[in-house]
């Protein structure tokens, strides 16, 4: 089943808790806007795309990706996601999302610059800071943000550093964003922690996927005392039950490029789902715990990082086995709240202390988390449904407001 089509069903789902009219349920599921090109680099051509999901409550946000599996059916989920996660978070954006198909591990650094450029090129006319503002995301980086900075400006005849985030710090970046994901994820997790009456230390934790994020909350649980048993990236992973050396993990991740290098005890990514481990944090892609593995799951939560990593069947097995998942709408919202202070600062000119920046990242992921566990506990529903009940809401309010619905 395509993910877009999950989205669906889940979706239909939610509207019936709702009471949802099916002109509701349309605008929910329709899109602003789906735009293809093709970008010619040398005599290579690459397919390209960036899709504007809705832009009720503020122009489009969201990431671009290079991935070899970049297709319709992905950005288009992803960009829903980002107008539900952007909703729940309170930020004053709709959601929005683009790539590029294309393997960026076969292409040296000239070669990746003309593509980022070409990118703007194609799709400059549908960007700008009041439009559709991008960001990193997989396989897509700051120095790539900032070049595309640079075509844009180029084109436009101005300076409009708002058009885009995750930019590098020299280019009024936001020196949060390199880790703005994890930090979002580790603090809604202590939350949810707390809330449930447990201390790292009786935890053991396996991650999947160990990219930027990945890394990331795995070096904040190791600081703060979890016990990471696995660890895995794209070529396997690797487990020791007594735990893991986190930052000889890393060290070896970015010396050899992969997790699998380290140690002697190996582990696929399958064996890693399934494992016996308290928390499972799912940080590599889509799609990764089905009904077909959904009850061979033996973790007791689940943190969602990577977009939607859970389909809506594995979602009812889980919550019928009583395995919490904190879904990715909340959990990995962290990214854009951080994007949110880089573009608020880009267009006012006001630049904030790390201190307060990080204060408010807090706030916001604290008063999101709280807002979906109250509503978990008084519906008597899953924190994905909470989440989505009151992302939508907010998203057809503002629709209500303009007079569409």
């Amino acid at each position: 089943m395509k993910t877009f089509d999950i989205i669906k069903k889940r979706i239909n789902r939610v509207s019936k808790l709702m009471n949802l009219s099916d002109r509701e349920v349309d605008v929910i599921l329709s899109y602003k806007r789906i735009k293809h090109a093709k970008l010619n680099i040398g005599e290579k051509s690459y397919e390209a795309m960036r899709i504007l999901h809705n832009d009720a409550i503020g122009p489009g946000k969201g990431g671009i990706r290079y991935h070899p599996d970049v297709c319709e059916d992905e950005v288009k989920s992803l960009a829903f996601w980002m107008s539900l996660k952007n909703s729940l978070a309170g930020l004053p954006y709709g959601g929005a999302k683009g790539g590029i198909k294309v393997n960026p591990k076969k292409l040296n650094k000239k070669e990746l610059e003309k593509l980022s450029r070409a990118f703007i090129r194609e799709f400059h006319n549908v960007l700008g800071q009041d439009i559709d503002i991008p960001a990193p995301d997989v396989y897509t980086n700051s120095e790539i943000m900032g070049w595309m900075l640079d075509e844009y400006e180029k084109i436009k005849g101005k300076h409009e550093p708002g058009m885009i985030t995750g930019k590098p710090l020299s280019l009024q970046g936001c020196k949060l964003r390199a880790t703005a994901t994890a930090s979002g994820a580790f603090i809604v997790l202590k939350e949810f922690l707390t809330k449930i009456g447990k201390n790292p230390s009786e935890l053991c934790v396996s991650i999947q996927g160990f990219g930027n994020a990945g890394k990331n909350i795995a070096t904040m649980l190791y600081k703060d005392g979890f016990k990471i048993i696995a660890v895995a990236d794209s070529k396997g992973g690797v487990i020791d039950k007594d735990g893991l050396d986190i930052t000889e993990v890393i060290k070896t991740k970015d010396e050899k490029g992969s997790v699998t290098e380290y140690g002697d005890k190996k582990i696929t990514n399958k064996e890693l789902l399934e494992m016996e481990t308290d928390l499972l944090i799912l940080a590599a892609l889509e799609n990764q715990i089905t009904e077909k593995n959904a009850d061979k799951i033996k973790a007791k939560y689940i943190l969602e990082i990577a977009n939607g990593p859970v389909t809506e069947e594995a979602d009812e097995i889980l919550y019928k086995r009583n395995i919490s998942v904190i879904p990715d709408i909340l959990a990995n919202a962290g990214g854009v709240v951080v994007s949110y202070f880089e573009w608020a600062q880009n267009r006012t000119g006001n630049m904030f202390e790390d201190d307060y920046l990080e204060k408010r990242l807090k706030d916001i992921m604290t008063s999101s988390f709280q807002k979906v566990y109250d509503m978990h506990k008084k519906k008597k529903i899953d924190m994905r449904t909470a989440a989505y009940i009151i992302a939508i809401k907010r998203i057809l309010d503002a629709e209500k407001a303009r007079g569409r619905l």
